[in-house]
């Protein structure tokens, strides 16, 4: 016996025990710290990439036929050590290319120490037991700032045999703890700045307003102020030049609460709904409705009477049975419907977040959702 079933589901749900669920008071936001939602202008990383050679591999490395930028680098590695092997075909597998990459924290001093990331570049199996070759990282200028060389430490393996392969995590990323040395710093004078902006993850006018305000409060004078949604500027008089690094250390332990809009984030592919706190509800009539329509095959063998000249036979037997659901009223969601009163509700009657999704994309439709929908 095989069956076949077909769902159809309208956008919208019967939430009439909503307005009659026990909700508790909402929670107030807990304030944080300014260096926690924002940055401060020039206090940045930067990013840092070189191309280097890994050694030492037990046969798991590039086949240097098929990836010649390795074969060309071994080359010229050999060479500037006084070995030639032009014109000779090596075939060693022991031998990798690969990328190097870093992050070059701010007011890093030349002879620190940064980790180092190693991805395998050309068709080696694994780093395992490799060595990375003095590798110059560079920046986006093209300036040489570190240089990397170590062991490697990677998070995966990899073994096959003839019959059966298994690969535990990537084994062909390694990382380098402290294998980079910082040999040139880049430049920015901190205590010669005039003003100081500071620079919000998340840009709120509102958000950008409270961080002057408690600067200001803070420091007994107007001295800061919101430019725009995403920035702060912060005017330092004569006598605090040369101490703005204690400045800072003050302005960014302040604490503000941070505002949100009303957003609701959905991402279709995996089912994931994020709501804000601010997430309102106009009063409007909702309804969902389920039709199931089921299709039963009980195929039956009809055999022909003895000593008759019928042949057996398969007879299907098909049973349909139509569920409209009648159970399913219309409902009426009163005016301002909070988060909280809303995710609770669905979640009493529950409802999955494949429903939800539709139910509010429907509610948006209609003009009752007060937020923002962004499908990721």
């Amino acid at each position: 016996m095989y069956g076949m079933t077909l769902d159809w589901r309208w956008a919208g749900l019967a939430i009439g025990l909503l307005a009659a669920l026990s909700v508790p008071p909402a929670v107030q936001a807990a304030p944080s710290r300014i260096k926690d939602i924002a940055d401060f202008e020039g206090v940045r990383d930067n990013l840092l990439v070189g191309y280097g050679l890994v050694v030492g591999l037990n046969g798991t490395g590039d086949s240097l036929r098929n990836s010649a930028f390795t074969a060309q680098s071994l080359e010229s590695m050999l060479e500037r050590l006084g070995v030639s092997t032009r014109g000779q075909a090596l075939k060693t597998k022991n031998v990798a290319a690969v990328m190097v990459t870093a992050t070059l924290p701010p007011f890093s001093r030349q002879g620190s120490r940064v980790d180092i990331s190693v991805s395998a570049l050309g068709d080696a199996k694994s780093l395992q037991g490799g060595t990375l070759l003095v590798t110059p990282l560079r920046g986006a200028d093209g300036e040489t700032y570190a240089v990397a060389q170590g062991q490697l430490a990677i998070g995966g393996f990899s073994a096959d045999g003839a019959a059966e392969k298994v690969t535990k995590g990537v084994p062909t990323s390694a990382r380098i703890a402290g294998g980079g040395i910082v040999e040139r710093e880049v430049d920015f004078a901190l205590d010669q700045l005039e003003r100081v902006r500071i620079a919000l993850r998340n840009p709120d006018f509102t958000t950008a307003s409270r961080i002057a305000d408690v600067i200001n409060d803070r420091l007994g004078r107007a001295m800061a102020s919101a430019t725009d949604s995403a920035t702060v500027e912060v005017r330092l008089p004569g006598k605090q030049a040369g101490q703005i690094s204690s400045l800072l250390t003050r302005i960014e332990q302040l604490k503000v609460d941070p505002d949100q809009p009303a957003r609701v984030l959905i991402d279709e592919s995996s089912g994931i709904i994020v709501m804000g706190q601010n997430v309102r509800i106009s009063q409007v009539a909702v309804a969902q409705g389920n039709l199931t329509v089921r299709v039963t095959e009980t195929p039956q063998v009809s055999q022909p009477n003895p000593l008759s000249d019928g042949e057996t036979e398969v007879v299907p037997r098909t049973q349909i049975r139509v569920d409209e659901d009648s159970g399913q009223k219309l409902a009426v969601l009163p005016e301002g419907v909070s988060l909280q009163e809303l995710v609770t509700g669905l979640n009493a009657l529950g409802v999955g977040p494949r429903d939800l999704i539709g139910i509010l994309q429907a509610i948006k439709a209609a003009g009752a959702l007060q937020a923002e929908i962004e499908v990721m």
